[in-house]
């Protein structure tokens, strides 16, 4: 008897299912179900995957010495993205979790692998998102210099949000305390400190930056920013509107005035600011774009006659 058939009888009898309960799932004949597992006939591939569900396994768990019945399928699936870390296999596992959820047949046992599941994933896209961002830098800014500092920015945040900031105030503070005239190092040295929360340290080096270059749009945001994380409003929003006056098209600034006029509960202002946006993303034909700035902006209306 080759190991197939015998999978099919040992695992039908650890998911404690009789022929006839097996036949019924699977939509053939108790006889069927017997030749199978005598190796009298073999099953058409076509139901290999129901067979594999109703046991819980994967098709390839059916031809193994060693292969286990899981309480669900969606278990299984799991245990598969464990081992590979494929997104391709998260995506199976998180379909068969969600049909798990649907039909209430869940255990707390599988919220818990449900979980481990998405912080699995998390890890996942942490390193590729760290590995895609080192591609762009590799190439230098002389290949696409918006793209390479937009990343270098956007990587400075990455890094904040999984507990390495560290690493970025190694990285541009020796550049920025010789001199370098490269303002976008300032910037990332500015944003370093800010989300290291050493506010004072990060406002000498916007004032430094100021006193050596031009006025700049960029480092306007990065200075409102700062000034609204020390709760200094009044003097956020100057730099934040100056920004906007010599880059009418950057949305950054005005989500920023925005967001801090949501902070601050004046929502008649927020409401104002994230209409402004929309209007202006579909002047430009940023259809989808729109739907985000609409969607905040119709609730702070709803807090506005809420309050």
């Amino acid at each position: 008897m080759t190991v197939f058939c015998k999978n099919l009888k040992r695992l039908r009898i650890a998911k404690n299912l009789t022929q006839e309960q097996a036949a019924e799932a699977l939509g053939v004949s108790t006889q069927t179900v017997s030749r199978w597992e005598c190796n009298t006939t073999l099953p058409d591939v076509t139901i290999l995957p129901k067979i594999a569900s109703l046991y819980c396994v994967t098709i390839d768990d059916l031809y193994k010495e060693s292969s286990v019945a899981y309480d669900n399928y969606a278990q299984r699936l799991g245990s598969v993205f464990e081992a590979s870390h494929k997104p391709e296999d998260f995506m199976q596992a998180y379909v068969e979790y969600q049909k798990l959820l649907k039909s209430r047949e869940y255990t707390t046992e599988d919220l818990r692998l449900y979980g481990i599941l998405f912080q699995y994933m998390m890890q996942v896209c942490r390193d590729k998102a760290e590995e895609v961002f080192n591609r762009v830098i590799k190439k230098g800014p002389e290949v696409d210099s918006e793209a390479y500092w937009s990343t270098r920015r956007q990587k400075g945040y990455f890094l904040w949000e999984i507990g390495r900031n560290q690493e970025n105030i190694d990285a541009f503070l020796p550049l920025v305390e010789a001199g370098t005239n490269e303002l976008q190092e300032w910037i990332c040295l500015i944003q370093a400190y800010t989300f290291a929360e050493e506010y004072d340290v990060a406002w000498e080096w916007v004032q430094k930056a100021e006193s050596k270059f031009q006025e700049s749009a960029i480092l306007h945001i990065y200075a409102g920013d700062l000034l609204r994380s020390m709760k200094r409003y009044d003097e956020a929003f100057p730099h934040w509107k100056r920004a906007l006056e010599m880059e009418p098209e950057w949305c950054d600034s005005a989500y920023a005035m925005a967001s801090c006029y949501e902070e601050m509960g004046d929502y008649e202002n927020a409401y104002v600011v994230y209409n402004q946006i929309a209007d202006n993303l579909e002047k430009r034909g940023f259809d989808a774009e729109v739907n985000w700035p609409r969607t905040m902006a119709h609730k702070c209306q709803e807090k506005i006659h809420t309050y």
